[in-house]
């Protein structure tokens, strides 16, 4: 019998090089492998409780049996765009429920693979159908995936300035000047709040001016909304520069996690909205709407089919459900009022210390993350000689602190910026 000829790869190392580790979750790795009883995992962007614990929020307990008890409750199909009683209650939650784009039947919402999924379908769509300047702008930084999720679909990508790192606080002429020097019809990425990863947010009267600039130069702006309720504890704050984009009279996209907000990580729970602008022609704007669902719907139906069902049905039980979105507001503020608590320990604990700097950022910055203004240098030399893990950027998860650990963060981080 002859021997099998020598096979030779259809994608040589020329064709398909060898892709970088992501680098956090290489960071999460490394954490796992540690065995130090002192090791802090400031890395993940994951709620987690006073005790370090992934936290399940009661009232996600309370949906979870009202789903399981329910006995019409089966595994079919949902439809191409998710479950409506989900969508449409996820549009109110983000535009308000007396919103005008709702009014006037202006939406379209369509149930994606969590905020990811509603990048990545609005950068779809972008990239077959947008005849502006095919280039959107991201604050410089923002959160890694963007880039990528866009450069995949082949969507040029630029940045505008975003951080200022001698305040660290916002670089306003900076980004204003980036967005007013761009090519007429650019896309504009936004995050809605809670920015990642510095926690840093334009004030009420910088919007404003954020959106005349765009007005202006006929831009497109494109939210990311990740941490509503999760930033403030106020769900309408949090929503509030998308609310007041909409009240401007702006088309634009929105792409909505519930992953934060409802602790739903693993479930994928995400919305994408398109929001037409009203035009004086009623007919001419339900015809945008309609040739806009259309397509939608259609690459929604090439690229996943259907959406997952079950963390749709946590987040609508809740929605739908008068008591348990109060509840649901409570567990909001029980999460965002725990970071905030870690921020001032934070902030005192370094400002007791003496720790060279200043250190009101910690405080002045909002949500999930601070960037902390500690150099690649330090941020190595916090994980090989205390076994602190966080990017090397210098982002925390202010919610990787608790008690326990706050005070053994300030000391390490004290220890190193005086080595410095």
């Amino acid at each position: 019998m002859a021997s099998p000829s020598v096979a030779v790869t259809s994608f040589p190392a020329e064709a398909v090089p060898q892709a970088p580790e992501d680098p956090l979750f290489g960071l999460m790795a490394a954490y796992r492998a540690d065995t130090s009883p002192d090791k802090v995992d400031l890395g993940i962007g994951a709620y987690r409780d006073n005790s370090g614990k992934p936290w399940v929020l009661p009232v996600v307990k309370k949906a979870e049996t009202i789903i399981h008890d329910d006995p019409t409750a089966n595994h079919e199909y949902l439809p191409i765009a998710g479950l409506a009683s989900f969508t449409s209650k996820a549009a109110e939650l983000i535009l308000g429920a007396d919103s005008p784009a709702i009014a006037e039947n202006r939406t379209i919402s369509i149930q994606t693979i969590s905020g990811t999924g509603a990048v990545h379908l609005g950068a779809l769509f972008l990239a077959k159908f947008y005849h502006g300047n095919r280039q959107i702008y991201f604050s410089n930084p923002t959160w890694a995936n963007h880039n990528q999720i866009f450069s995949n679909v082949n969507f040029a990508t630029t940045t505008y300035p975003y951080f200022d790192k001698q305040s660290r606080g916002l670089d306003f002429s900076g980004m204003i000047g980036a967005i007013e020097a761009a090519p007429n019809n650019s896309v504009i990425l936004l995050h809605a709040c809670a920015h990642n990863p510095t926690g840093v947010d334009p004030t009420q009267e910088q919007w404003a001016k954020i959106a005349d600039v765009i007005r202006k130069k006929r831009h497109l702006p494109f939210f990311d909304c990740a941490y509503q309720g999760f930033a403030s504890g106020d769900l309408a704050r949090d929503a509030g520069a998308v609310r007041y984009f909409v009240e401007q009279g702006f088309e634009l996209l929105i792409a909505q996690s519930f992953a934060k907000n409802f602790g739903l990580y693993g479930e994928r729970a995400g919305c994408f909205h398109f929001v037409a602008a009203p035009q004086k022609d009623t007919a001419a704007t339900a015809d945008t709407v309609s040739r806009v669902k259309s397509q939608l719907y259609f690459l929604q139906r090439s690229e996943i089919s259907n959406p997952p069902i079950f963390g749709a049905r946590v987040a609508s039980t809740v929605l739908n459900d008068a008591a348990l979105f109060s509840e649901w507001e409570e567990n909001l503020r029980t999460m965002a009022g725990r970071i905030q608590s870690m921020r001032t320990a934070l902030r005192e604990k370094l400002e007791a210390l003496g720790t060279p700097g200043t250190w009101n950022h910690i405080t002045d910055q909002i949500g999930m993350f601070s960037f902390t203004g500690l150099t690649e240098a330090q941020v190595q030399k916090l994980r090989s000689d205390f076994h602190v893990y966080m990017t090397k950027n210098g982002r925390i998860s202010m919610a990787g602190l608790n008690t326990n650990n706050v005070e053994y963060f300030a000391k390490s981080v004290d220890a190193v910026v005086r080595s410095a």
